[in-house]
């Protein structure tokens, strides 16, 4: 406890400086992985290509990564830039797979349904898949997010400093009490952002509160799935039947 009092703002600060190259790698990461998960699962013949590409990706050791990304980029070798293009990297090689099943698991009838009542591909993509698959894909987001706190230690090794310092540091003098510190705060920081992506996706899906991720599918979230699904194939059925009843008021009595 006498060496955390003494190295208090340096604690706090490598803290900070965790947090602040975690959250980028964690929405680019995002960014990245959703449209290439929809590719390789709408793209003919794509889907096996792509997620052997993200798989060698993942397969990379992290400190050779470090070396490659700045001379593909010209970044530093010790920038945050390097750490957080490492980052997404693996970020990306995990969520795409996630990505992938998230849209498979969209039912085509549905899409077929929306397509009919005149939903085009983008509209259908923001206003039906996205929203279907979203448990899927907040599952695999809560995976990266915990990853990604986790690899952002390794960017010590080669200087970049985080709370993985505290490691590096502590090793060199021996000093139990500063690894100990450094493991304690970077699983406190996973669980902390764990619990905001998971706030933030009860938000954006509420539909999905209290209910998603059960086995079977029954919760909530399926349950607002099949809702979704037979609306729109009510409203296909009804389109035919509304466009007779008005030949039947034109016609002549």
């Amino acid at each position: 406890m006498k060496w955390l009092s003494q190295n208090y703002p340096q604690v706090v600060e490598l803290l900070l400086t965790h947090l602040a190259l975690s959250v980028p790698a964690i929405v680019a990461s995002f960014l990245v992985a959703v449209p290439l998960g929809w590719l390789a699962q709408h793209g003919r013949g794509l889907r096996g290509p792509v997620l052997v590409g993200v798989g060698l990706l993942y397969a990379i050791p992290s400190l050779p990564l470090f070396i490659i990304v700045p001379v593909l980029i010209g970044t530093p070798l010790r920038s945050a830039t390097t750490m957080v293009v490492v980052l997404t990297v693996y970020g990306v090689a995990v969520l795409v797979r996630s990505a992938a099943d998230a849209f498979a698991a969209v039912p085509a009838t549905t899409l077929d349904a929306a397509a009919a009542v005149g939903h085009t591909r983008w509209s259908s993509f923001w206003r039906v898949e996205l929203p279907l698959a979203g448990p899927v894909l907040l599952a695999g987001v809560r995976v990266v997010t915990v990853s990604t706190v986790s690899l952002v230690s390794v960017g010590a090794v080669i200087g970049i400093q985080s709370l993985g310092t505290l490691f590096t540091d502590g090793f060199q003098r021996g000093i139990r009490f500063e690894v100990l510190t450094g493991l304690v705060l970077i699983v406190a920081l996973a669980v902390l952002l764990d619990g905001v992506v998971v706030a933030t996706g009860r938000l954006l899906m509420p539909w999905t509160r209290g209910g998603a991720g059960r086995s079977g599918g029954r919760g909530r979230g399926g349950v607002a799935a099949a809702d979704i699904a037979a609306a729109d194939d009510a409203r296909v059925v009804e389109a035919p039947q509304l466009a007779n009843a008005g030949q039947h008021e034109e016609a002549p009595r």
